[in-house]
């Protein structure tokens, strides 16, 4: 069995910065693609960044690119993401989630096979 915690979340001014954090429980970590997502009131679940197992290689929406980044700590079993500059769009509950192996497709969420409980970014003007 596999579980994702998340935290980090909370309330932040526009161009203001946030650390989200999730921690995995159970199969080897370093085995594991991760990637975060992200649902705003009224929208559909989008794919925010992922990041591979052993060399750490990351991917990122064009949404995000350049703001967010995506890291892992293997020895810790987490990992974060980084957000700079937040925008009011950015609001949204953010989740983690997780697969076993490489993704083929890492931005869609059919491809991940656990995921954490969310937790929630609030940017205000």
């Amino acid at each position: 069995q596999v579980q994702l915690v998340e935290s980090g979340g909370g309330l932040v001014q526009a161009g203001g910065s946030l650390t989200l954090s999730c921690a995995r429980s159970g199969r080897t970590f370093s085995s594991y693609t991760m990637g975060w997502f992200r649902q705003a009131p009224g929208k559909e679940r989008e794919f925010v960044a992922g990041i591979w197992s052993s060399t750490g290689t990351s991917y990122y929406a064009e949404s995000v690119k350049g703001r967010f980044t995506i890291s892992r700590d293997n020895g810790k079993n987490t990992v974060y993401l980084q957000m700079n500059s937040l925008k009011v769009e950015d609001t949204a509950v953010y989740y983690c989630a997780a697969r076993l192996g490489v993704a083929t497709f890492p931005q869609r969420n059919y491809e991940y096979s656990y995921w954490g409980q969310g937790t929630q970014v609030t940017v205000s003007s």
